[in-house]
């Protein structure tokens, strides 16, 4: 989900765009602000991970905002062309030219999607989901497998290790791939993702997962497509 903040000074733009973003399922607006110091003087205690921005405003330049917000996915607007240098120096997902267009508007809300998704893991190796429970935070270590929901082929159901198990909510297996740490999780056929970790033998056809502190044992099928990308990621 794309949490948005909202800003520009001018009122009748800034309503224009809440009324686009409306349309956008996947698109939360958070906050809008028509005055930069008070989007900086509350920006503490906002929870979000985008921000549409007017680039020229009065007394703070959305270009100065932008420095003081590293870890946010910003989407500059501007009626004037000669600022988009400056912009993707900052590193911005997109650049849109006044009047919006809700068709440029979805690309831009694409492109800071997959800047939010690269950027999800920590550290840790802690990522974050939209689950049945609210936003759930997982140690990625703790998945075993990943597999489609039978109810739904939007959600995803997580099988961990320790702790109870998670239905994600409308994320493809794609998307959570990018979520996990590289290396150490594999696609083995359209509805399962497994942890390389609990892969205690295999067939042709077939993966044998240990759940570890227990004794089960999984058997998922192991597609032709996929085969030669999972026998090459055991190797060490």
């Amino acid at each position: 989900m794309i949490r948005c903040i909202l800003l520009d000074d001018e009122l009748p733009s800034l309503s224009y765009l809440q009324a686009l973003c409306g349309n956008f399922k996947d698109v939360e607006i958070v906050k809008s602000f028509n005055n930069p110091q008070k989007f900086l003087d509350q920006v503490d205690k906002l929870d979000f991970n985008t921000c549409v921005m007017d680039i020229l405003m009065p007394n703070l330049n959305g270009l100065d905002i932008a420095k003081l917000l590293p870890n946010k996915a910003i989407i500059f607007s501007t009626a004037y062309k000669e600022f988009a240098a400056d912009a993707f120096d900052l590193h911005a997902v997109d650049y849109l030219r006044k009047p919006y267009q809700a068709d440029r508007l979805q690309i831009a809300f694409d492109k800071a999607m997959k800047w939010i998704i690269a950027n999800a893991v920590s550290s840790e190796g802690i990522i974050e989901l939209n689950s049945n429970q609210g936003k759930t935070r997982i140690t990625a270590s703790q998945i075993a497998y990943i597999e489609v929901a039978d109810h739904d082929r939007r959600d995803k159901y997580i099988k961990m290790t320790d702790g109870p198990d998670i239905l994600a909510k409308n994320i493809s297996l794609d998307e959570i791939m990018m979520l996990l740490p590289a290396g150490k999780f594999c696609r083995i056929n359209r509805r399962n993702v497994i942890a390389l970790a609990t892969v205690s033998s295999y067939t042709a056809q077939y993966v044998i997962c240990k759940i570890k502190g227990t004794s089960a044992m999984i058997k998922l099928t192991l597609s032709a497509p996929y085969r030669d990308h999972f026998i090459n990621s055991l190797v060490v």
